[in-house]
């Protein structure tokens, strides 16, 4: 049977690759209902107020928002939602006749006012409820027993879109397809008969928050919601505001991409919004519009787009990675090959030609590739638009891009005609690959220190028809390193061929602890094209001094530190300010957090042990019994020193390592299988002996 079913499973997979890279039409929903009409053929794009704002609006608030969205370009490149989510709602929030009623205190005018400007400014505007009753203390609206009542009151005040929650659905336990089929009819039905985006939004029930029935959770929205909804949330919230994870980013985005085939024009899967400039990197984040891009997802922008820089407003504006999401086909992207750290995701578009991302989910920056012809395209030539640098090149079949960690490379790719055109030429991002003695495994992030010798390595290849002549690589160091040469370089680099460079860096003794870069520039010749260069740049940690003496480890400095929820705490439990405390017993000095989680430290072979107790925080001794499991692992230099093994609530267990030669020590927490549902686990009284 476990045959039969992984054969069942693969020839799925099959279909569902074969449908999305194919010349014919997406498949339709099974469901057998269907919208009315498309009200948004494309995914829909805007703002929201949740994640920037919170609750914490008001009508100047959300105009102001309004302006900045025409002023800073975003309403031009599409962004033309203004959405109010939870929070616009008065305290009591249904008066006495049965209608919603605004907060005074923040539209002393009502909402219709507010609409009325919104739509002044050539926007659209949208607004929340909840599926659910309202229950107090549960939730803080409803519009259970009054779906009509509200669809005819939004509308009336000229809403575009509405926002449908469940947090007061699951709390009356209410059956969400159900529930949500109602009020799509309401909505449909409206006394205005006006157009309205319905967003079905079911993200408490989700298997990281408990363990519901199928039938009500998140991931079984795409069953129904495709036939009576314009997008439908597939996984739980993208973070917590003002606090957005990578690692959650690449959950929601997997969890999105299970049903591809239910995607069709006006009916879209949605990973929640987008979320610039609230935790993640710059590379962190154009990662996520390019993957939310290319999943033909809805683009709502969740932070105070007031307050984001020239750069975040430049990648949200970008007008080819927004047409790749905008494409007539919505098609959604699926995975070609097998999953992992490094994987190839690819769009069919409306003209035949393929949005292809090289996505790298790993710690270190990598060269990655594919073929046209995995991706469904079939030639000897085919023109290579890179979406983000405007860079238009030519391969012989091979797509390829040096993609840093966390990062992604966004083609646009099409058979190509006439003249051949400039050969696509990858240039690697400087790889160091031996500190010292030691020979870094493939994939980590180098960590280096004053005094430090390195070894590193930038690769070059040529995927184009034509050769490059006299390719050269320079390699930079920050002030007072010193950088040397190692070999030449080839008098010409033929299509289908490549060369790595390598170079010494010598770091001086009192180099500075922080973050540094070694930046390479590659240049070559193309006949008829001159003399072309990129410019690839690899961040470079430089260590805090190691631990001296006997001292509690979570006073020192660490490199980098990791929760699977919040950030990790000094001396405290993760989430809530309480002291660590297990089984009773409270520890002074620790580091609590959520799993998974990774702490890094440099030692330098400085230091010869490492005792502490790990466990589960007797803070999660007020909640129910699902989760509280974690396994705990010291790591030094990539080798596991010691695994707890499963570790619940009731039974801490005792650390003592040797950590004699150990460079980069780590320390992690993972979820022992059962996901991170009550995992706030402690690291308490660790204590290094250096």
């Amino acid at each position: 049977m476990k045959r039969l079913s992984a054969l069942l499973g693969g020839l799925l997979a099959a279909v569902l690759v074969t449908a999305s890279l194919g010349t014919t039409a997406a498949p339709a929903s099974a469901t057998p209902t269907s919208p009315a009409q498309v009200v948004s053929p494309t995914p829909y794009m805007g703002w929201n107020t949740y994640y920037g704002l919170g609750g914490d609006f008001t009508e100047d608030t959300i105009r102001s928002v309004a302006d900045s969205l025409v002023s800073r370009g975003l309403a031009k490149a599409g962004y033309g939602i203004v959405w109010l989510d939870g929070g616009w709602q008065a305290d009591q929030s249904r008066s006495a006749a049965g209608d919603l009623v605004p907060n005074p205190a923040k539209f002393p005018n009502g909402l219709q006012p507010l609409v009325d400007y919104i739509h002044s400014k050539g926007l659209k505007a949208g607004i929340y409820t909840d599926a659910g009753p309202y229950i107090p203390g549960r939730c803080g609206l409803g519009s259970g027993g009054y779906y009509q009542r509200d669809a005819d009151q939004f509308a009336a005040w000229g809403f575009d879109a509405v926002k449908v929650d469940y947090l007061c659905g699951i709390a009356a336990d209410l059956d969400p397809k159900t529930v949500f089929t109602e009020f799509a009819q309401a909505l449909r039905n409206n006394a205005s008969h006006r157009p309205m985006i319905f967003n079905l939004c079911n993200p408490v029930t989700s298997p990281d928050w408990g363990n519901y029935p199928e039938s009500q959770q998140s991931i079984n929205s795409w069953s129904y919601a495709p036939g009576i909804a314009q997008s439908w949330r597939t996984y739980t919230d993208v973070g917590f505001q003002g606090d957005i994870k990578f690692k959650d980013v690449l959950r929601n985005y997997d969890a999105n991409a299970r049903h591809p085939e239910v995607v069709k024009p006006g009916a879209f899967s949605d990973p929640d919004y987008l979320a610039p400039e609230l935790g993640m990197s710059d590379e962190e984040f154009r990662t996520q519009l390019t993957l939310w891009s290319v999943a033909a997802a809805p683009l709502v922008v969740g932070s105070d787009i007031r307050k984001l820089s020239a750069a975040t407003v430049g990648m949200l504006t970008d007008p080819d990675v927004i047409a790749i999401n905008q494409d007539r086909a919505a098609v959604q992207a699926v995975r070609v090959g097998a999953a992992g750290t490094t994987e190839t995701w690819v769009k069919r578009l409306a003209d035949g030609g393929r949005a292809v991302v090289l996505l790298n989910r790993g710690e270190s920056a990598k060269t990655l590739t594919t073929t046209a012809s995995a991706v469904g395209l079939s030639g000897a030539r085919f023109t290579l638009k890179n979406a983000w640098t405007n860079s238009v090149t030519e391969s012989a079949g091979t797509i390829s891009a040096a993609v840093p960690a966390h990062g992604t490379a966004l083609f646009r790719v099409e058979p190509a005609s006439g003249l051949p055109g400039i050969p696509h030429v990858t240039a690697g991002i400087p790889q160091v690959t031996q500190v010292g003695s030691q020979v870094l495994p493939e994939g980590t992030a180098p960590v280096v220190a004053g005094g430090d010798e390195l070894r590193a390595e930038v690769a070059v290849r040529n995927d184009g028809l034509l050769p490059v002549f006299e390719p050269a690589v320079t390699l930079t160091a920050p002030a007072g390193w010193t950088v040397t040469p190692i070999g030449k370089a080839p008098q010409l680099l033929a299509g289908g061929l490549k060369t790595t460079l390598a170079f010494k860096v010598k770091l001086p003794a009192d180099t500075a602890a922080g973050n540094a870069a070694l930046t390479a520039t590659t240049s070559y010749d193309v006949i008829g094209h001159g003399r072309l260069r990129q410019t690839t740049v690899s961040p470079v940690i430089v260590a805090p001094a190691p631990p001296d003496g006997t001292a509690p480890l979570s006073h020192h400095q660490w490199i980098t530190a990791t929760s699977g929820w919040m950030s990790p705490t000094i001396d405290e439990a993760v989430g809530g300010g309480s002291p660590i405390s297990l089984v009773g017993q409270t520890y002074p000095t620790g580091i609590g957090v959520a799993s998974p989680s990774q702490v890094r430290y440099y030692l330098g072979q400085q230091c010869s042990r490492l005792t502490a107790t790990v466990g589960i925080d007797d803070a999660v001794r007020n909640v129910g019994p699902e989760g509280g499991t974690s396994t705990f692992q010291v790591v030094g230099d990539g080798k596991v020193l010691y695994d707890s093994g499963t570790v619940d609530r009731d039974n801490p267990k005792q650390v003592d390592v040797d950590l004699t030669g150990v460079r980069v020590l780590d320390l992690m927490v993972g979820d022992a299988g059962d996901g991170g549902y009550n995992d706030r686990a402690d690291w308490a009284a660790p204590t290094a002996t250096c």
